[in-house]
């Protein structure tokens, strides 16, 4: 069965029981899966704690995603460290950016791929950040039109600061929790 086609079967489960959570998903993980992963993950990123290039990766590549499947289905898997730089943000302050390694950017898509089409099925079409084939610019045309043909009056922009460092983990794993019970995606998201 080609990743495509197991994606649309989880959607279309998603999109028929809105109120069910998933308690069989890691079945879906095999060697194609994670070699789609590898396919959609950027291979000129910056390299994690470990140095390994995706160049490096691909020499023993099928070897690789053997053994990175074998640790995630088992329960083996940790995701390593991540590799801390800082970047300039403005009036002299720094952006903290976390660099995985290769592989766990692997291991991070292969999950998203499960993920993504559960959750697609519960955003609002109002909702832009993080969703395939939706951008800014998305968000900025519908805005425009919803002020332009629905009469609205206010726009508020609003940034809120070092978001990601301070959300609660807890509520996170509750919301996991509505729509994914397999203990085995679940070790996967928790341990990284």
């Amino acid at each position: 069965m080609f990743v495509s086609t197991k994606q649309k079967r989880i959607a279309t489960l998603a999109r028929n029981n809105p109120a069910m959570a998933f308690t069989s998903l890691n079945h879906y993980i095999d060697y194609n899966w994670l070699l789609q992963a590898y396919q959609l993950t950027r291979k000129d990123g910056a390299t994690g704690v470990d140095d390994q290039t995706a160049d490096m990766y691909e020499r023993q590549l099928e070897t690789n995603l053997l053994d990175l499947l074998d640790r995630m289905k088992s329960g083996r898997y940790r995701a390593p460290a991540l590799r801390r730089v800082y970047i300039p943000k403005g009036k002299g302050q720094q952006r903290s950016l976390g660099i995985p390694t290769f592989e766990d950017k692997i291991a991070q898509r292969g999950v998203a791929m499960l993920l993504a089409p559960i959750y697609e099925q519960d955003f609002y079409n109002c909702s832009f950040g993080f969703r395939k084939g939706r951008s800014a610019h998305h968000a900025l045309q519908s805005l425009r039109s919803h002020i332009m043909h629905g009469g609205g009056q206010w726009v508020l922009d609003v940034d809120i600061q070092k978001y990601f460092d301070t959300i609660d983990h807890s509520q996170l794993r509750l919301f996991l929790a509505r729509r994914v019970s397999d203990g085995v995606v679940r070790k996967l998201i928790v341990s990284s």
